[in-house]
């Protein structure tokens, strides 16, 4: 997650509805949820998380070695899977940092023939911070919550449509790099994707979902108010998934990650999903954001149970989720 500056004085968002009352309603369903017999492997996120976090990425700052080993894993896991390059290659070049640095961007197609032209993004940003400058005992800041679970949440649900083929939407899967420098690899990719004349339906974006709330929800929303997304998905998971965090509002998280640079755009609902809740993480922008103290269980459930939501994104006859008046 980029920055947060926790001193700056606190501008709450103007809201144009009552959160808690959106909240209230987003909880209840009204629609039977999608049954979804996959079942996500708790092996496989633990094995992805672990290497992505690991202490031979160095931090995984965008431009350094660390990074490119990062790049390399991502592009193989596409292939793997099936997931083909959007443009000639997996490497999408940030056209705004001094040197060499890549968003890692994969589409799987559509298979309806008039859906298939809008297009969803399910993203997360695989950069961080890289090596600490002073000398301790531990200088390497692994970034396993910020932002490699993210990471791993959309490369499990690449694989999860890669499997079921039941995407009737195209599927743009970003891994983006230069989140931490500025939004950089989002605010590039953005404006290649704007000359495409690109057709976003929405964009869901995964940040730090490394450990759970001790709430009676799942996770929250970046920007509640900007849209009916939670409402959509609650009705989509037959759960109470997402509720309303008045921290996000507070600290305008919304406009701290990478699902702003699309928003501001192609203003469509472009939205992060989090479970970090600035009570339940100790560990931010530290080296001991590290793989041991994530939750590997919980990361499994939380994937679990967004996939009968973005199936139905995917897969909607309409464009259900709108950006509210």
């Amino acid at each position: 997650m980029k920055k947060i500056y926790f001193l700056l004085p606190v501008v709450l968002l103007a809201c144009k509805s009552n959160p808690t009352v959106i909240s209230e309603k987003a909880s209840m369903a009204t629609s039977k949820p999608i049954e979804i017999t996959y079942k996500v492997e708790q092996n496989d996120v633990s094995d992805f998380l672990k290497y992505l976090s690991s202490d031979e990425l160095e931090g995984r700052e965008t431009g350094t070695k660390g990074i490119e080993k990062a790049a390399v894993f991502l592009e193989d896991f596409f292939k793997k899977n099936n997931i083909k390059p959007y443009f000639s290659s997996y490497r999408d070049t940030l056209t705004n940092f001094k040197t060499p640095a890549y968003n890692i961007v994969g589409v799987l197609e559509g298979t309806d023939p008039v859906l298939k032209k809008e297009f969803i993004v399910l993203s997360a940003h695989y950069d961080h911070i890289g090596l600490l400058k002073k000398q301790q005992p531990d200088v390497i800041n692994n970034g396993a919550n910020d932002d490699a679970s993210g990471v791993t949440a959309v490369a499990e649900m690449a694989k999860y449509f890669s499997v079921t083929k039941s995407n009737k939407r195209s599927i743009l899967f970003v891994f983006f790099a230069g989140e931490e420098k500025g939004l950089l690899g989002s605010k590039s990719l953005v404006q290649k994707l704007k000359k495409q004349n690109f057709n976003l339906y929405t964009q869901l974006n995964i940040e730090m979902i490394g450990v759970p709330m001790k709430r009676d929800y799942l996770a929250y929303i970046t920007g509640f108010d900007k849209s009916n997304m939670a409402e959509k998905i609650n009705e989509y998971t037959g759960k109470k998934t997402i509720g309303f965090l008045p921290k996000e509002a507070e600290y305008e998280l919304f406009y701290r990650s990478d699902n702003y640079s699309f928003y501001e755009v192609f203003k469509k609902p472009c939205q992060s999903i989090s479970t970090f809740d600035f009570e339940n993480f100790d560990f931010y922008h530290h080296v001991s954001d590290e793989f041991k103290v994530m939750d590997i269980s919980h990361m499994t459930s939380f994937i679990q149970e967004f996939l009968p939501a973005v199936t139905k994104i995917a897969t909607s006859s309409t464009e259900e989720i709108t950006m509210n008046k």
